[in-house]
């Protein structure tokens, strides 16, 4: 790959990984309830990492690096899920969320009911 060619995939890349985190950070200050604010952090959280991994990837083309990189994705594709749905359990076991915005809170009926399911 050429220097330019590579100066514009990093441009682009870094550029699209630093919009990713604008948007969750103006998604935690913008969203009314701890729940809408778990999705604005999750989500563009791991498009900006894997266009950052892409990135390195791409400008340091080895096996190490690709293989660290996948590895990277994938364990933070794998706990961000579930250190939100963590969040999210404590936020509404503590009534720290707003109810009115919920279209179904499954997890209200199964307190009321004392199956938790844990």
């Amino acid at each position: 790959m050429t220097p330019a060619i590579g100066d514009v995939v990093t441009a682009v890349l870094v550029l699209s990984a630093a919009l990713m985190c604008l948007a969750a950070g103006v998604g935690l200050l913008r969203f009314p309830d701890v729940l809408s604010r778990l999705h604005a952090a999750t989500k563009p959280q791991i498009f900006g990492l894997i266009a950052v991994t892409l990135d390195v990837a791409v400008n340091n083309f080895t096996l190490g690096t690709v293989t660290l990189s996948v590895a990277i994705v994938a364990f933070q594709a794998l706990t961000a899920p579930m250190a939100a749905h963590l969040i999210a359990r404590v936020a509404h076991d503590t009534d720290r969320f707003r109810p009115e915005l919920l279209v179904v809170d499954e997890l209200g009926r199964a307190n009321r009911r004392g199956d938790r399911g844990d």
